[in-house]
């Protein structure tokens, strides 16, 4: 039986907190950003926590978080 591995590129964007949920930043804020208000990019910064329905998927590329 080969190992589990862990999606790379799902390891670059999330990150597991001790209580389990997921953490992730937002996207749209990497380029093109004169033509966004600043009220939209405001609202990008920080981080938020993955949804439910989303939740599986990443726990299946994440095997070992």
């Amino acid at each position: 039986m080969p190992k589990m591995k862990t999606k790379s590129g799902a390891a670059k964007r999330f990150r597991v907190r001790g209580s389990g949920s997921v953490k992730r930043g937002h996207s749209h804020l990497r380029h093109i950003l004169t033509k966004k208000s600043t009220k939209r990019k405001r609202q990008l910064r920080g981080i938020t926590a993955v949804g439910p329905t989303d939740m599986g998927r990443i726990r299946a590329m994440m095997p070992h978080a």
